[in-house]
């Protein structure tokens, strides 16, 4: 495990533990951060891939990849991007970066870097690549000079994807359009392929990739400073094989793009509810702590039992005295712990503002801890926050319970002020390491949520021993109706490596009229 002391005045999780996710958090960043203004919700993702997997790193290349990078040289990258780190749960196999603008994950042969509001983020590809290049020594050549950088590594592939934007005009830098940013896609990286998914006058999503051994623009020249190694996708097996390999080139990728957020629902991601759920679930903790005191240790001097007050119940909260669960990563500081001996309780300060306490509150009081439970993953680890006036994001790091299994993620942020209120859901977690279906996953998800139209995209690595009808019936079996929701659209794309399906729904009680699209089209 990695212990970092980068970025500056960060402080590590005192409750961290050996042979799990450390945390470690940013002070600095935190302080001033305000969501009074967000207005676009709706994502930009980057994938950038530098070989198919953790194992078929190229032989000249830093063992650790790109997890050999250190946190300062990617918070310059992340500059360029107009977001700031947050916090950083570092583990074996990924290290994940909660951002003042939503997420990034760093796994040894790849980097994924999502970002809301008008955040500039293929502003800091060309950066990317020449990290890649110099801090993990992938091969790579000399770099087109208009693009800022003096040298780039050659990707294996990239993604790039978005919903359509409900406020483009707001948009800086190469994110004004699509075509824009296709175009800034297309000056780095050759024969590049360009779609648009979904209804040209309805909700869709837009997607960017290359194929394997993609090359950079303009053509590197012939002497590279290393040869770089072909590498093909791995193929496909079983299913059943497939969990056991646990093979990160077994890739599969659900996202779940929600808007039109049910008030009620919404209003569980506002700091003034957040706080109030805290104290009282803090105040039902200390109420129990000194009942059970008495019942076990006898009279308390000075204290009748019949006199203790009941705490104000909080419809739906449940806790039990220094319950690990409502705790993740120790955010609070020891000296307001319920179990504290103290005459006189003080409800904590950082269970009143904006920060990682209150994140974890709600990643628990709205189930979203839930999602992947820790009596099945008992090393997952995970970091929320919580803006002011609201506005929430979360990562986490689900290590496989299996012995010798890979490290996967999650990930959320949530906008919810009623005009643009918008929620994402993105994992990596295979299908069958979590026992259920996809469609129970996507359920529990849009349960939290309860958004009046959300898009799926399921995007899988390719079984080459499927043919396209077998192919089509499989990806469809995965996605079957939810309740409570009428599927407008299904659309499966088949890619170079990978399969695509795409799916949009409506809640049937939805009146919200149609849906805001800002960006219509190309």
């Amino acid at each position: 495990m990695v212990n970092t002391e980068i970025p500056n005045n960060c402080t590590t999780s005192p409750s961290s533990f050996s042979g799990t996710p450390l945390l470690t958090i940013n002070r600095e960043a935190t302080i001033d951060l305000d969501s009074t203004n967000s207005f676009e919700g709706p994502e930009k993702l980057l994938e950038v891939w530098f070989s198919a997997s953790p194992q078929s790193l190229p032989e000249a290349s830093a063992a650790g990849g790109l997890k050999v990078v250190p946190p300062n040289v990617w918070k310059d990258m992340l500059d360029l991007v107009n977001c700031k780190v947050l916090s950083i749960v570092e583990s074996e196999e990924v290290d994940a970066y909660l951002l003042s603008e939503s997420s990034m994950f760093v796994f040894p042969h790849k980097l994924i870097l999502k970002t809301c509001g008008t955040t500039t983020l293929l502003s800091g590809l060309p950066k990317i690549l020449e990290i890649a290049a110099l801090e993990a020594r992938f091969p790579h050549s000399l770099a087109d000079a208009s693009q800022g950088q003096a040298t780039a590594a050659a990707p294996y592939r990239v993604f790039y994807s978005r919903k359509n934007f409900l406020f483009p005009d707001r948009q800086r830098g190469p994110h004004r359009s699509w075509r824009n940013e296709v175009n800034s896609l297309d000056r780095l990286f050759v024969g590049g392929s360009a779609y648009m998914i979904g209804k040209m006058n309805g909700e869709h999503w837009y997607l960017y990739l290359t194929e394997p051994n993609t090359m950079l623009t303009p053509p590197a020249t012939p002497d590279r400073e290393q040869p770089i190694k072909v590498l093909d996708l791995p193929e496909s097996k079983l299913t059943a094989e497939r969990c056991s390999m646990e093979d990160e080139g077994q890739d599969e990728t659900l996202e779940l793009l929600m808007t039109d957020l049910e008030p009620d629902n919404a209003k569980q991601f506002y700091l003034d509810h957040a706080s109030a759920v805290a104290e009282g679930k803090y105040f039902h903790q200390a109420h129990k702590a000194r009942v059970d005191a008495h019942q076990q240790l006898g009279s308390i001097e000075g204290v009748d039992e019949a006199r203790i007050p009941e705490p104000q119940k909080i419809e739906g909260q449940t806790g039990k005295l220094c319950d690990d669960s409502f705790d993740v990563f120790s955010n609070t500081s020891d000296e307001h712990s319920p179990c504290a001996s103290d005459d006189e309780l003080t409800f904590p300060q950082e269970l009143t503002t904006e920060g990682h306490a209150l994140g974890t509150v709600v990643s628990e009081s709205c189930g979203l801890s839930a999602v992947y439970p820790s009596a099945k993953y008992p090393d997952a680890r995970i970091d929320a926050y919580l803006f002011t006036p609201c506005g929430f994001s979360a990562n986490g790091v689900i290590p496989s319970p299996a012995t010798g299994g890979s490290t996967h993620y999650f990930t959320v942020h949530v906008t919810p002020e009623p005009h643009c209120s918008y929620a994402s859901f993105e994992t990596n977690v295979p299908s069958c390491q979590t026992g259920r279906e996809t469609t129970d996953v996507i359920q529990q998800v849009v349960g939290i949520f309860k958004p009046g139209r959300f898009s799926v995209t399921l995007f899988e690595a390719k079984d080459l021993a499927d043919d396209d009808v077998g192919l089509a019936k499989k990806k469809g079996s995965k996605l079957e109706a939810i309740k409570g929701y009428r599927r407008v659209d299904r659309i499966v794309h088949d890619l170079e490596g990978y399969e695509l399906v795409f799916k949009y729904y409506e809640r049937f009680d939805w009146e919200g009229g149609a849906p805001r699209l800002g960006e219509v089209g190309f």
